[in-house]
Order: structure tokens, then sequence, then C-alpha cells
């Protein structure tokens, strides 16, 4: 493992794990924590030994939001804190060419409920939560949670979990699909391993395909996703992942999609 003051970094398997490392504040996001978190994101984008990238927290938080003293006098606008920290963190997250986990571990308030929301899969421990705490400091919803909410659990359900900043508990995130597994508290690190490893023996170049496939598609028409389909299954037919799904598919054997990494 290799760790700076913020992030702390494993890889096994294919598995690239971001460990938000700031467990005495609850993991609560500073400029250096998200400049470091972007960074390391597109480190593993390029890096071909990773195919899966694990975001998750140290400690009981996984990230209780912004640092106010972090932020409290410095004189810069609202607006420019974000286009400086979490919008560019969130347009990496979505823009990776790899699926994206995050693992929630504990509470995920504010915007780190929005970073919370933003992976591709969501594995939370029994014990997570999520609050869509910006209410209560009379602030709007940011880095992506006005876009990620809604699509999960429609406008109106949304719209009353920002405007009363109740907590969601595992168990009801599952039900409205703010997450897709929740494991148990004391296996919650072997379980997400385990689960992005199975991820990572997928074929890689599939996975990133469809991922461009499905962001085009929540903001486009119909035709624009048959078309952006179309397009993209060329790609994908003409990757050496489809000829090595066909020749196991005929011989009756798994696919080996894991090519050693030279």
């Amino acid at each position: 493992m290799t760790q700076t003051s913020v992030i702390a970094t494993h890889t096994r398997a294919g598995v690239r794990t971001l460990t938000l490392n700031r467990p005495d504040r609850l993991n609560a996001a500073n400029d250096e924590l998200l400049l470091a978190l972007t960074a390391e994101l597109r480190a593993a984008d390029t890096d071909s030994a990773v195919r899966v990238v694990v975001i998750t927290g140290a400690g009981r938080g996984f990230c209780a939001g912004q640092d106010l003293g972090d932020v409290s006098g410095r004189g810069m606008t609202f607006t420019e804190h974000l286009n400086a920290t979490y919008n560019p963190l969130i347009r990496t997250i979505r823009s990776l060419g790899k699926p994206v986990i995050t693992a929630v571990n504990g509470v995920a308030a504010g915007a780190g409920a929005s970073l919370a929301l933003s992976g591709d899969i969501r594995l939370w421990a029994q014990s997570a939560s999520l609050i869509e705490v910006f209410s209560n400091i009379a602030l709007v919803p940011d880095s992506g949670s006005t876009w990620f909410l809604p699509r999960l659990v429609g406008y109106h359900r949304a719209f009353e979990m920002m405007a009363l900043a109740d907590r969601v508990r595992a168990d009801d995130a599952l039900r409205l699909g703010l997450c897709e597994q929740v494991f148990p508290d004391d296996t919650f690190a072997q379980d997400v391993q385990a689960y992005a490893e199975r991820l990572a023996a997928r074929p890689a170049n599939a996975l990133n395909l469809t991922k461009q496939a499905l962001n085009a598609a929540m903001t486009g028409t119909l035709d624009q996703a048959l078309d952006e389909e179309a397009r993209l299954q060329q790609l994908a037919g003409d990757h050496w992942e489809h000829e090595e799904g066909v020749s196991a598919f005929k011989e009756k054997r798994p696919a080996q999609f894991v090519r050693d990494v030279k």
C-alpha cells in the first residue's frame, strides 16, 4: 500500500482501491483530498494493470462532505471552489474508462453523498448512511447530487430527501436503488474486494464502451442512443475480447478476458 497524507492506495488483482484518509474528520473533504483523489483516478485510468477502481473511506466514515474549516475566510466564491475541486472530480469519475465502485463504509453526507452516488456501482456496509445535508446550512445540493439523485429515486423523493435532510440507512438505500449491494460491516472490505475482482475479470474494453453508451443515453434521445450503440458495437466487435468471448462460447469454456500485462 502507498499512502499520501489524504489518500491511501492499494492494488490487488487488477483492483485499485483509493481510500479517503482523514478518519479523524470522517474523511471530510479539503482541497488536498479532492485534488489528490482526482489525480489518483486519472493515474489509474492510464495504468494498464488497473481494471477496476474502488473509492472508500478510512475509519467509520465514507465522507462527511466539505470540511467547512478548510474554506472559511478564504475569499473564494462557491462557484470558483466547485469548479476547481468537486466538479473536476465528479467529471473524472463519470468519464473514467474503467468501472468505479464507491464502497460506502459509513456516513456519506453533503458532497460525500454526491461522491457516493457517482460510482458505476455502489456497495454499502450495513452501517452506512447517506444524508443530503445541504439544506441544513441553507445551501443547494452540488457535486452532481441534483443530477444523480432524481434519476435514481424520481424528482419528488429527491426533493424530499434534499429538503428535509433525513438520514437514509442501508436497507432503505437498497430498496430505493441508491446502492446495488449491502454487506455486513465486519466483512465489508473483503466483500468489496471479491466483488471488484469479479468485475475486473469481465471484458474491460466492452465495459468501457458500455459506460460510454449509458452516459450518452442518460441525456440523449432514443434515436441518438441507437446510433451510439451501433457506433460503439463496431468498436466492441473489432476488439480481441469479442473473438475470445465467441471462441469460449463455442468451446464451452470460461472466457479469459484478462491478458498478462507486459
